[in-house]
């Protein structure tokens, strides 16, 4: 991918050289993203997970994919992406161009000056390419949420998010006003030293307390469509109408997460897909694990209950063979007016969600590697 195609930070309003929009790639309607949960499958490790995704990145960056966010989860076994920034900037020192970020950061499980700390740091290892993704979720169960947070357990949770925005909002730009009691406090790296654009601040939702928050003031906005399919077209409704330009935007952005697997035939697509829907199973009915392999998928004696639950899960995965694969996204974005589609493959082989990209960039045309 040549240098044109590399968003820097601009003026608003400018579509294809601004930090948030950029221009669709190859023949693909939208830009195409990739979401990364760095998943662990039975007989793998951690380590190994963090190579795929390094893996990942790289071929993405090559194949003319726009960002490679990083979701923040804690205490689950098949999950290994508790710590967005440490991995975002092992990303940095592995690729040059594609946009890197968190998808997102759950801010109620940190203080806002760390935050504002780590992705300064991240911006001056990769200046004009590092998006900050914010969530108000724990990301995680109460027990850990509150392992999380500490003596910040009480008066600090998702219903103090507008509050934690804005004091990070203050920290990135260093202009806490006089008097505040942070106003001598800086986050480094940061503009205290000097000229430098900061990331850009997208709110993350699955429903639409995020979808308006981010509306109003006049942020870009990341919907969990992978987990929240039946919330997505009244959430990004309600960001379109509760949206006011802004500094960063003069116009809504609006992407949405897609669970998505692309296979060389139907059935190895279904197989990997039901690894997926096996460990979220598990996950909700409070047994996490690693993530099944396709045999241990393909052989679980599901109940009724259980194959109801998994079918309605598989529903909301685009999955199959290319064309398959992106006549579904196609439609997706169509049904929802998306302005880019940020894919994630949540299965245990990572040789099948490298394959997964490889096949959608081919079916949009996207440019070669090299």
């Amino acid at each position: 991918m040549d240098d044109a195609r590399q968003d820097t930070p601009g003026d608003a309003g400018h579509h294809g050289n601004h930090p948030v929009r950029g221009e669709a790639r190859g023949s693909a309607a939208v830009p195409l993203s990739v979401l990364d949960l760095v998943t662990v499958g039975e007989g793998r490790t951690a380590a190994d997970a963090l190579r795929t995704s390094v893996a990942i990145a790289r071929l993405a960056e090559s194949r003319g994919y726009h960002r490679h966010w990083v979701a923040e989860h804690h205490s689950m076994p098949g999950v290994a992406s508790s710590s967005p920034a440490v991995i975002l900037a092992h990303l940095a020192a592995h690729t040059g161009r594609i946009r890197l970020g968190s998808g997102g950061v759950m801010l109620p499980n940190h203080a806002p000056l760390v935050i504002a700390e780590q992705f300064g740091t991240l911006e001056a290892l990769a200046p004009g390419r590092v998006d900050l993704g914010l969530g108000r979720a724990p990301g995680t169960d109460g027990a850990t949420a509150a392992a999380l947070r500490r003596t910040a357990r009480a008066g600090e949770g998702a219903e103090d998010f507008p509050q934690q925005l804005a004091e990070l909002t203050r920290f990135l730009d260093d202009d806490f006003p006089d008097g505040h009691p942070y106003a001598r406090i800086h986050a480094v790296p940061g503009p205290v030293q000097g000229p430098a654009a900061r990331p850009p601040v997208w709110l993350l939702g699955s429903s639409g307390f995020s979808a308006r928050l981010a509306g109003a003031l006049g942020l870009p906005f990341a919907f969990a469509h992978h987990f929240s399919a039946r919330n997505t077209v009244p959430a990004l409704e309600l960001y379109r109408t509760s949206f006011r330009p802004s500094a960063l935007l003069d116009a809504p952005y609006a992407l949405i997460g897609v669970a998505a697997l692309a296979a060389d035939d139907e059935r190895e697509a279904r197989r990997q897909v039901l690894t997926g829907a096996l460990s979220m199973l598990r996950l909700r009915t409070g047994r996490p694990g690693l993530i099944p392999t396709p045999e241990e998928a393909e052989s679980y004696a599901f109940t009724a209950v259980e194959r109801e639950f998994v079918d309605d899960w598989l529903a909301t995965i685009v999955h199959g063979t290319p064309d398959a694969v992106r006549t579904g996204l196609d439609e997706l974005r169509a049904r929802t007016g998306a302005d880019e589609l940020m894919l994630t493959s949540n299965v245990h082989s990572g040789a099948a969600r490298l394959r997964s990209y490889e096949l959608v960039a081919d079916a949009y045309g996207l440019p070669a590697a090299g």
